[in-house]
Parts: C-alpha cells; sequence; structure tokens
C-alpha cells in the first residue's frame, strides 16, 4: 500500500512509458496506457483502492511495478500467473491481442478492458447508453474490435467506457485548461453556443467502478460498462464551475471554429457536440454510485494547481489569441 502511496507525485514521470503494474490480490495486472491519451490516470487509482479497500490479503501483500513493452507482457513478467488482467493500454486490436493472448494462455480468470466512450455514434437523444449503435468508422479503427476479440476468447469479461475526467496525475489536460486562463484574466474561448452537454468523472468514481467488477465477476461478466459521472455538465458551466472553484471571475466568448479557421479539436480540450453517456449498467449491475461533486472536487484541483505552481507558468495562447483577435474581444495585458 505505501508503495502505491509513494508514487504518487511521480505520475506525470511514469505515465510516459508503458507501465505493467502488479498486485497481490488475487494476482491481479493492470497494464497502463502511455502519454497518448487521458486515461493513464485510472489505473493507478484503481490499483490504490484494491490496496486500500480493507482486505487483508491486499494491505499485507502490497504491490509491485514491472516496467516494459505490454507487446512482450509475457517476458515482462516472467512467468507469472495471474486471475484478473486490466488493459488500460491500447486502443487498437494489434496493441491489445499480445495482452489478451497471453492472459488466456496462462489461465486467467477474468478480462477488463478500458474501451472509450467516444465509441458512440452521436445521437439527438443524448444520453449514451449502453447496448445503443456505435460510431461505424471508430469500430474498424479502434475500441469495438477490441472489445469483440475479447468476447470471442474469454468467458468472464468486462469492458469500460469512460469519458472525461479530473484527478491530479492525469497527463490530459481537462480542468487545468479552464485555469490556466482564468487566473491570468483571460476570455475563455467556447466552441458553438457552449450549452453542449458533456460527462467531467471524478476518477475515484472510475476506479471504484472497476474495483466492483472485480470483487462481483459473476454479475460483471459479459457486460459493457460506461465509466462515467452519474450527471451531465454544459461546457459553459464547466468554465463557471472552475471560476468559481478559483475565486476568480470568467468571462466566456462563444465562437464558430470554422469561422474563425482553427482546428477545434486543437483550440478545446473536450469535444463541440454532445457527448454525455450515462452509467445504467453499473448502478444496476454492480450497485455502483457516483460520489463526483464537481463543485467541490475541483476546489481540491484548483489548490494542486496553485501548488504545482501552474498558475504562474508563462504560457502561449496563440490559437486563443487567433479566436479573440477574429472575435474583436480584447485580452488584458
Amino acid at each position: 500500500m505505501d508503495l502505491v502511496r509513494k508514487q504518487a507525485p511521480w505520475l506525470p514521470l511514469l505515465l510516459h512509458l508503458p507501465l505493467l503494474h502488479l498486485l497481490h490480490f488475487l494476482f491481479i495486472l493492470v497494464s497502463l496506457n502511455t502519454n497518448s491519451g487521458g486515461h493513464a490516470v485510472i489505473g493507478f487509482y484503481f490499483a490504490k483502492e484494491l490496496l486500500g479497500s480493507g482486505h487483508e490479503e491486499i494491505t499485507r501483500a502490497g504491490g509491485k511495478t514491472m516496467w516494459g513493452d505490454p507487446a512482450d507482457v509475457g517476458n515482462v513478467v516472467a512467468g507469472a500467473t495471474f486471475d484478473v488482467v486490466l488493459d488500460n493500454n491500447g486502443k487498437d486490436l494489434d496493441t491489445v491481442r499480445p495482452v489478451i493472448d497471453r492472459a488466456k494462455s496462462s489461465g486467467v480468470k477474468q478480462f477488463l478492458f478500458i474501451s472509450s466512450a467516444g465509441i458512440y455514434k452521436p445521437t439527438d437523444e443524448p444520453p449514451h447508453v449502453e447496448g445503443i449503435k456505435q460510431n461505424l468508422h471508430y469500430c474498424r479503427m479502434s475500441g469495438s474490435g477490441v472489445e469483440k476479440y475479447i468476447a470471442e476468447v474469454f468467458g468472464s469479461w468486462a469492458v469500460f467506457r469512460p469519458q472525461y475526467m479530473i484527478r491530479s496525475g492525469n497527463n490530459k489536460d481537462c480542468e487545468e485548461w479552464f485555469f490556466d486562463r482564468i487566473v491570468r484574466n483571460r476570455p475563455v474561448p467556447i466552441p458553438g453556443s457552449g450549452m453542449q452537454l458533456t460527462n467531467i468523472a471524478h476518477v475515484r468514481d472510475l476506479s471504484s467502478m472497476l474495483t466492483l467488477a472485480v470483487e462481483k465477476p459473476e454479475a460483471a461478466s459479459c457486460n459493457i460498462f460506461n465509466c462515467v459521472s452519474h450527471r451531465a455538465m454544459t461546457l459553459d458551466g464547466m468554465a463557471r464551475l472552475c471560476a468559481e472553484a478559483a475565486g476568480l471571475p470568467v468571462e466566456i466568448v462563444h465562437h464558430d471554429p470554422k469561422a474563425v479557421g482553427i482546428d477545434a479539436k486543437k483550440a478545446f480540450p473536450f469535444r463541440n457536440m454532445h457527448v454525455y453517456s450515462e452509467p445504467r449498467a453499473a448502478k444496476d449491475i454492480l450497485g455502483w454510485e457516483g460520489t463526483t461533486n464537481l463543485q467541490e472536487d475541483l476546489k481540491e484541483r484548483f489548490k494542486e494547481y496553485v501548488k504545482i505552481g501552474r498558475d504562474k507558468k508563462p504560457m502561449q495562447f496563440e490559437i486563443d489569441d487567433k479566436i479573440l483577435e477574429a472575435l474583436k474581444v480584447p485580452v488584458a495585458v
């Protein structure tokens, strides 16, 4: 347990490399992703959740960190066997297949996979719930190909589809993007109307859902879970909550990325559309309950933001400046 706690300050550094995290409760292998996405932090909090869940076997045995390439997982784990594997590394079948095949051949009882709520096709009737049609282009390219293969190989499996999340150690800006502008008295440029619905969860809720799947393997088996918060949030609402957490005012400016001539994906951390999923399966099947309270959680995150000195860090806002110039919005110097 102490090992996981001591690792926390170095999370951003660790997440730049593939990481295999070994726990000695049910012998669980957690494969963490690289710095190419925002889900890496889930594995650390899942490990912490298991180590601190009160199971005597967990707290006594502790955990062990093993570095290596998940494609060479057999050599990395050096012949060790596991009861449960969580793969939070890959999103395409070529990347995940070696872990799936190794897990199957070594007798793993349960396979858990972190997919993405981005797999869902845009809908005029949000929220997305488990079982609705998926974005077919995305399926060919990424997550659902893995989901299908896991279901073919394993009898006991579960897939989790996270969306946006907050917590220290995340390697993809979420709340930080808003704080960066608010503390510097800059307008916050939001694409569209700002009323687009999204879902932002504290990572502790995501890790608790995973832990329930391990503790209730029969219930979790052969199910897909939206690994998200239990409430929606508008884009404008996120900006206002971040400002409230910082104790500062916020000026929200709306824009049309195409009219301005900028890439919306580079200009804003969230998708410029309704991307709202609900965790219905987790509630109904696992008895999961969300604890995310953005109003309070963002206050905690702002304290951490200031503690690491990011509020004083020199920053350039070139894309913002292009947007604001096109809209003729002045920026305080």
